[in-house]
């Protein structure tokens, strides 16, 4: 069922549209952490460093697609709240068009350089091998991936944030059984756990496609009328690119973030693996929350509702802080459990190193989550360069930081730890500084 976000009460319409969001991206993580989980039970820390350095760079491929899927999805959302069929439909064309290729692209250069990820990953030797057999399967995914995030984009882009969620939860229950079958059953080590992901990624990805093509008016009424005007392109991909730019040089900061960590050995890349799923869980409802209060700022930026853009934006705030006090206290007390879950207790250099990174990140969720929240703002308003220089300033700021601290002896690899949050609050100052000011010019005199 579509939904119009531009009328109704402001928290009311904003929040029974992000719970299907946020349940289907606990869902998708659901589905990252089963590989991450089982492979480091059954396979040994060595298999689980291989899948997890993969994860950091898949989410970096993939953020690139996901990055132009979000920026179209900002452009839907505008034209859906101007009531702009016709436009609506322009962009369907341009960004389908656009995002299709760049995902075969994408395809071919990751197959081409596969050699060289290890170069700049720096993967030790005992890690390469298995790390590089699920790669070899996993890029297969890439397609997959772009269907999926494509007509999710749009479905929630017209008020739709149910249908996303429904396919996300078969394509995640087939991952989990397909994980326990090709790992335990037929022993195919990680490259079965990468082949369970790849299958469940196209019942995913093909499965709403169909959905959306039979059952979005929008889409029927393309047959017989697809277009393709140079002027909507260029609008598409100014939105989509910086918006890919955004999601790809915050990725592409992680992947650098890796590469340090990686030079540490296998005890740390293994903790990291597992801690970042951790922390990805946690913070992933913030991450949601604050692409659902896009669409409500998209949709009402489209119909020219100032008064509820101010209100959504003062009641998000609320709710993302409270939400994220909540979680960093659960995360901090519970770290050592949560940890237990992905390795074995006799792990303890791994655990140990584990729990710092979650009671050092944990402690500071309401930085990623207001984070989150400026990045949608921005998106929606038509301004998505300043999402790309706030993550700018948040990778930029971790990066350097990581490298500069892990290099003192006193610190070490902590340092890399207490850079992120660090990243997160000046980003968060920057961002609102400006919408401050911006609102404050904006104002007559």
């Amino acid at each position: 069922m579509n939904r119009d976000l531009t009328t109704g009460p402001v928290m009311g319409s904003m929040l029974r549209f992000a719970v299907p969001m946020i349940l289907g991206n606990l869902l998708q993580q659901c589905y990252n952490i089963a590989d991450t989980l089982i492979v480091g039970r059954f396979l040994g820390s060595h298999a689980l460093a291989a899948v997890g350095s993969s994860f950091t760079l898949m989410t970096f491929l993939t953020s690139i697609l996901l990055g132009l899927c979000m920026g179209s999805g900002a452009v839907f959302s505008i034209r859906f709240g101007q009531r702009d069929e016709e436009g609506l439909r322009e962009s369907i064309c341009a960004s389908f068009v656009l995002i299709a290729g760049l995902s075969v692209l994408l395809n071919i250069v990751a197959f081409v350089f596969l050699g060289q990820i290890r170069i700049f990953l720096r993967v030790p030797g005992e890690v390469w091998e298995p790390m590089r057999q699920y790669l070899a399967v996993i890029f297969i995914g890439i397609p997959a991936t772009f269907l999926y995030n494509y007509f999710a984009s749009f479905l929630r882009a017209v008020g739709n944030s149910v249908a996303p969620l429904v396919f996300l939860a078969v394509s995640t229950a087939l991952n989990i059984g397909l994980d326990l079958w090709f790992v335990l059953g037929l022993e195919r080590g990680v490259a079965g756990a990468a082949e369970a992901t790849v299958i469940a990624q196209y019942v995913s990805g093909i499965g709403i496609a169909l959905w959306a093509i039979a059952f979005c008016p929008q889409l029927r009424s393309l047959r017989g009328r697809f277009r393709l005007r140079l002027s909507c392109i260029r609008e598409i991909a100014g939105f989509s690119v910086l918006t890919c730019i955004q999601q790809s040089v915050m990725n592409l900061g992680i992947l650098m973030v890796q590469g340090l960590v990686n030079s540490f050995g296998p005890v740390v890349m293994a903790a990291f693996a597992a801690a970042v799923k951790i922390d990805a869980f946690a913070y992933m409802p913030v991450q949601d929350f604050g692409n659902a209060f896009s669409t409500f700022i998209a949709q009402n930026y489209g119909a020219g509702k100032q008064d509820r853009i101010q209100a959504g934006l003062k009641g998000a705030v609320r709710a993302v802080l409270i939400f994220c006090v909540v979680i960093s206290a659960g995360v901090w007390i519970f770290a050592g459990p949560l940890m237990g879950l992905f390795v074995e207790a006799s792990e303890t250099e791994i655990i140990r190193e584990g729990v710092l990174y979650l009671h050092i990140e944990g402690a500071f969720y309401c930085g990623i989550g207001c984070l989150f929240l400026l990045y949608g703002l921005y998106r929606a308003m038509g301004k998505p360069g300043m999402s790309v220089v706030l993550t700018v300033i948040s990778l930029g700021t971790r990066v350097a930081l990581a490298y500069l601290l892990s290099a003192l002896p006193a610190v070490g690899v902590s340092g890399i730890w207490w850079s992120v949050p660090i990243g997160w609050f000046l980003a968060d100052l920057v961002g609102f500084l400006y919408y401050y000011w911006r609102k404050r010019s904006a104002s007559p005199a």
